[in-house]
């Protein structure tokens, strides 16, 4: 049987490339910035949606390492979308994840979160000094970085 898109219920998972993977979608975020206002008005929406929408409900401190669950999250997810807020480059788990879909080659929407794109783009502000401190620390996280 066709649906309304012409697609043959039989054919519909094979044409369909976010059913290869558990997840639609991967949120990246700040979770001091972000996750109890927008991040989870974000999550709610999607999966009101039915968007497969994974995100880290634990969130990791200070000194934690990014878990392999998360990076397996990441590989596992049709796409991202990144939360760019003020700190998020001050993170180097946000970083790290950002690294992770830029290598995985993931379609990725940025969201820019009370920040100006402009002061992503050219790493200015808050993202100037954030990925200066980073630097020392993880240069995989700096190149990647330089993607924001």
């Amino acid at each position: 049987m066709m649906d309304d898109h012409g697609i043959n219920d039989d054919d519909e998972e094979a044409v369909l490339p976010s059913s290869r993977y558990r997840w639609d979608i991967f949120l990246s975020f700040r979770g001091e910035d972000t996750r109890h206002g927008f991040t989870d008005r974000l999550y709610k929406a999607l999966w009101l949606d039915g968007v497969r929408t994974f995100r880290d409900d634990e969130g990791l401190e200070r000194g934690d390492e990014v878990a392999p669950g998360l990076l397996e999250a990441i590989q596992d997810s049709a796409g991202a979308v990144a939360v760019i807020s003020e700190r998020y480059a001050d993170s180097r788990w946000c970083l790290e994840e950002l690294a992770t879909i830029f290598e995985g080659k993931k379609l990725l929407l940025p969201v820019f979160y009370d920040v100006d794109p402009s002061d992503v783009r050219r790493q200015r502000g808050p993202f100037e000094a954030g990925l200066e401190n980073l630097h020392s620390i993880n240069v995989r996280c700096v190149q990647w970085g330089c993607r924001l």
